[in-house]
């Protein structure tokens, strides 16, 4: 059988065929790694394996988005996922902008709340416009539709208040992965409540 062209296999890929973006992936992942230039620093901190795995997930998610500009567009825009990730996991690092170094919240409605509210990033709170039993019902029911390590990392995160270092053991990721996949997470949670509530329909 003969393989497929690659302009062939991104078409279908952006129509929803797994095995065609998966084997995109497999052409061009190892390139994309090699390339990632990772300071002494963090060398420790991120692991090249684990910004490729949320590369791997992001494209997944998002690759019915893209849109084919000529040949070698798909390695390009893999390759900036890629590098996003690893300046975003960097610069989380830096500020450690995901409170990842400490834990802060007991597994119960207001953990819901507080959340919903750190999503929304309005002046106002949405959650005060609900009571918390409705608004943890809306959140866990975006949570579930979360991709599993997504949703993982911020239960244990959001709603049972492990700080990252336990997270990373658990999970058995970098804590640099940890803090990608929590942002990543924030961003996709957002995103569903944005398309699912009213809550954010001035942020969204």
């Amino acid at each position: 059988m003969s393989q497929k062209p690659e302009e062939a296999l991104v078409a279908a890929a952006i129509e929803g065929d797994e095995d065609s973006l998966s084997a995109l992936l497999e052409q061009h992942g190892v390139t994309i790694q090699r390339g990632l230039q990772i300071g002494a620093r963090w060398k420790d901190l991120v692991d090249p394996d684990d910004v490729m795995q949320v590369t791997y997930l992001e494209a997944f998610l998002h690759v019915h988005k893209f849109k084919p500009q000529g040949e070698g567009s798909f390695l390009r825009w893999l390759r900036r996922i890629a590098e996003n990730n690893l300046l975003d996991a960097i610069r989380e690092l830096e500020r450690d902008k995901c409170g990842l170094a400490r834990s802060h919240r007991a597994s119960d409605q207001d953990s819901y709340c507080a959340l919903l509210d750190e999503l929304s990033g309005t002046t106002t709170s949405p959650s005060s416009a609900a009571g918390r039993r409705e608004v943890q019902q809306i959140v866990e029911e975006a949570i579930q539709k979360l991709p599993g390590e997504y949703a993982r990392v911020l239960r244990l995160h959001e709603l049972e208040g492990k700080p990252g270092p336990e997270i990373a053991t658990i999970v058995g990721r970098s804590p640099g992965a940890v803090r990608m996949l929590l942002c990543r997470a924030k961003d996709r949670l957002r995103e569903l409540l944005g398309t699912g509530t009213a809550y954010f329909s001035d942020t969204a």
